[in-house]
């Protein structure tokens, strides 16, 4: 089973560790506003250089990085060769490689932050808007339930995969999908059981 690039907090002392949630997220923001922005070829090569040095300062193991591109490598490989086909390998380059940089760049913020940060942040932010019935506790608790599920939903399809590739049926879609769907299912009717028994979100 390969874990997620999300969820995956790796605790450290480099100056991503110690930069604020909201200067992350904002220059996350900043890097992908220029990605569409001044779309072209210089800019790609430039997004993937800095990709590459933000994982280096972050320490980011090359094992993880690598769990993070294998993810999307067929829609990666896809997109590729439809964006040679329609507009030629330089379009694909510009396109897929900005996709590629800013997954890494991603990847820096998830492994720098932990889950408990995102949660904190989230509170603080959301704070003005109590008084218009916005509750920032219970958001920053769905937030976080997302985050912590999206790993575990992972582990749950690699082993209904393994279980099926057993079997002998990895090419039956009822064998594989079936299992995960009723297993995801059954783990969101837990949570939501143990939530309300905590009197969490009536």
């Amino acid at each position: 089973m390969s874990a997620g690039p999300l969820g995956d907090y790796q605790p450290g002392t480099s100056v991503f560790h110690r930069l604020p949630v909201g200067a992350k997220l904002l220059g996350l923001l900043v890097i992908s506003v220029v990605a569409v922005a001044f779309r072209g070829v210089a800019t790609t090569a430039g997004l993937l250089v800095l990709a590459v040095l933000c994982c280096a300062i972050a320490r980011v193991r090359l094992g993880r990085a690598l769990r993070a591109l294998r993810g999307v490598l067929v829609a990666m490989t896809l997109l590729a060769a439809y964006q040679t086909w329609q507009r030629g390998a330089e379009h694909a380059f510009v396109v897929v490689g900005a996709l590629i940089a800013l997954l890494l760049l991603a990847t820096v913020f998830t492994t720098t932050t932990s889950v408990e940060r995102m949660v904190d942040a989230i509170t603080r932010w959301l704070g003005p808007w109590r008084r218009f019935g916005v509750n920032p506790e219970l958001v920053a608790l769905a937030f976080s339930l997302m985050i912590r599920g999206i790993p575990l939903t992972l582990a749950i399809a690699g082993e209904t995969r393994d279980a099926a590739r057993a079997r002998g049926l990895e090419r039956n879609p009822r064998a594989y999908l079936t299992p995960l769907v009723i297993r995801v299912v059954a783990h969101a009717r837990a949570t939501g059981d143990a939530l309300h028994a905590r009197g969490l979100g009536d």
